[in-house]
This record gives C-alpha cells, sequence and structure tokens, in this order.
C-alpha cells in the first residue's frame, strides 16, 4: 500500500512539474494579444524581437520577413531610434512588386552578444 501512495505521489509530482514548465514557456496572454495586433508597419506596430543575442535576434527578423513575405527582396536596413528604444527598418519588395518598410523592435537584443 505504502508503495502504491509513493508512486502516486511521483507521478503527481511529475505532472506538476510538467504543467508549470508549459505555463512558463509561453508568452502571457497580454503580450500573445499586443504581439498578434504589431504588423511591423509602423514604430507603434513595430514587430518586438524577444531574442537576447544580436546574432540570432537579426537572424528572427528575417525569419520573420520570409514567413510573412515570401519571396520579397530585401532592400536598405536602418538602425534608428524612437521613444528611447532601438529598431531595425527593413525596406522590401514583395513578390507583387510592393514596396515597404518594416519596422522592428531590436531592444531585447540590441548591443548583446
Amino acid at each position: 500500500m505504502k508503495q502504491k501512495v509513493f508512486l502516486i505521489l511521483i507521478i503527481l509530482t511529475f505532472q506538476s512539474c510538467t504543467s508549470s514548465k508549459d505555463a512558463t514557456s509561453t508568452k502571457s496572454p497580454s503580450k500573445k494579444s499586443e504581439y498578434s495586433l504589431r504588423d511591423g508597419t509602423s514604430y507603434e506596430k513595430a514587430i518586438i524581437i524577444f531574442e537576447k543575442s544580436e546574432s540570432v535576434g537579426v537572424h528572427a527578423e528575417y525569419e520573420w520577413l520570409n514567413n510573412h513575405y515570401p519571396g520579397y527582396k530585401a532592400g536598405k536596413q536602418a538602425l534608428t531610434n524612437y521613444k528611447k528604444k532601438p529598431y531595425d527598418v527593413i525596406s522590401i519588395t514583395t513578390t507583387e512588386g510592393k514596396e515597404l518598410d518594416i519596422f522592428f523592435d531590436i531592444s531585447n537584443f540590441y548591443g548583446k552578444f
């Protein structure tokens, strides 16, 4: 009987560890909804890059562009500041020929190697 109780306690412990790990690995609901409103068309709607180093952060910018504008052509890229935060602004041309400036909030990784 003691072995069964011990086994149940172990299972419950592992289950609680798993569920708390899942909760911490996702963004909070407010960040998710804020993130979904961002399309990169302005500073206010800049895509927030959550990476913590420059090499991974820059890669995330281009990954976002590839996912949202497949086949785009990159133009100029500029580092700017807006309301005391650093931003990358990448000019692209879509496959339909539309020219866009896409804004990325890089404050989470800028200057971190």
